[in-house]
């Protein structure tokens, strides 16, 4: 007798089940801000990554609407047919004007932006280095491109370096691949020292700046400029769908680099364009970056004032952050799960984070520059109150 091919489905769900790891949506009501509605209940947001508070901006809807107004609701084509808008040319602009390259190149999300750059610049005969912590796109992107492989311990220069003495010789390129601000954790990646490795070993180094646009740096250009490294040769991917408030991905470098990926990224060549609506959604969010730099400074007096708190909080075991995504680990997905009910039964929606997002549980909380201080002030009174029962 012939076996049901997909039984295996209901086998692999029971597992996940079991290891407390399976997942479900949880519909957000209304417009995104500080608080939400979240199955009825109003709720603090310290899930979102709309750092700068601009998702729920009335100047992005109005351009968005405006948009959709003159060019309608989608693209209708991949950039290169008929999906291209002078709209489109502008937002490149305005993002390479902010990270100071010479071009840049606009993708209908980061994920695609990162699968498509990789796949474009190395293949079969080349090796990918890749930090052990990065995204899902960085290392689906490294897989994708057929090229080997190879992962470095968090952060670690120094087993990079030994890695690239061993390895590099025997590659016709080498791509090191890092997140800026790594998204379950909320460190930094180690940038002035990767150059420094990228030069010696003549390697290309590709940065995803997600969730340090607009956050980071003096300009909020991200964590290039906040190293100091802005005009370095690297390739920097991005999103406009965390302190941008839109949707969409971006890449930015020489202009070599954009002309380049316009003929062989095929997540840009045959995807359609990035609508309308999310193009002049993200341009006008560009602009209040860059004129209104209170918001971000409103951002990190949100961060240092819920760290002082923290202190008072010892029995919190705080992963390392230097971003607005502060971390509390947990022995198990079980002690994660009951953390996060808790939290969300006094009113706080910090949602649990468990394998295999994350080697290890924890509970995430993501500040926004909208977040008042009697809203930190509460999260902070519900976790001293459950950290004598949950085993942080």
């Amino acid at each position: 007798m012939p076996t049901d091919p997909y039984a295996w489905l209901e086998h692999s769900l029971a597992t996940i089940h079991r290891a407390d790891w399976y997942r479900s949506v949880q519909t957000i009501h209304g417009r995104p801000g500080a608080t939400v509605v979240l199955a009825g209940q109003e709720v603090i947001n310290f899930a979102s990554n709309d750092y700068l508070g601009l998702a729920g901006d009335q100047r992005l809807m109005a351009a968005a609407t405006a948009a959709i107004a003159e060019f309608g609701t989608g693209s209708t084509g991949s950039r290169l047919l008929s999906g291209h808008r002078e709209l489109h040319r502008d937002l490149e602009e305005a993002i390479a004007f902010t990270k100071q390259t010479e071009d840049a190149l606009v993708f209908s999300s980061g994920y695609l932006a990162n699968l498509g750059t990789i796949t474009a610049l190395v293949g079969k005969r080349d090796l990918i280095l890749s930090d052990q912590y990065n995204h899902s796109s960085l290392k689906n992107g490294a897989i994708l491109s057929g090229a080997v492989v190879l992962e470095y311990p968090h952060c670690d220069i120094a087993v990079l370096k030994t890695q690239l003495s061993q390895q590099r010789q025997n590659y016709r390129r080498c791509l090191i691949l890092t997140d800026t601000v790594f998204s379950m954790d909320g460190d930094l990646c180690p940038l002035p020292a990767l150059l420094d490795l990228a030069d010696e070993f003549s390697c290309m180094l590709l940065v995803d700046e997600a969730h340090a646009t607009g956050v980071l740096g003096k300009t909020g250009a991200g964590c290039v400029e906040h190293f100091g490294c802005t005009g370095k040769q690297l390739i920097q991917v991005g999103t406009l769908s965390k302190a941008l408030g839109s949707l969409g991905g971006y890449v930015a470098g020489s202009s070599a680099l954009i002309d380049f990926l316009q003929n062989r990224a095929p997540t840009w060549i045959y995807t359609t364009g990035l609508s309308p609506a999310d193009t002049a959604a993200a341009l006008a969010a560009i602009k209040i970056v860059q004129q209104e730099p209170q918001r971000r400074a409103q951002l990190w007096q949100n961060v240092h004032y819920l760290k002082n708190l923290l202190q008072q909080l010892p029995n919190l075991k705080l992963l390392p952050s230097e971003s607005p995504i502060l971390c509390f680990q947990l022995p198990s997905a079980t002690d994660a799960l009951k953390a996060g009910k808790q939290l969300r039964d006094a009113g706080i929606f910090a949602p649990a984070i468990r394998p295999p997002t994350v080697p290890t549980s924890r509970i995430r909380i993501s500040l926004m520059a909208t977040h008042e201080a009697a809203h930190i002030d509460k999260l902070v009174a519900v976790l001293k109150d459950i950290s004598s029962l949950v085993r942080f």
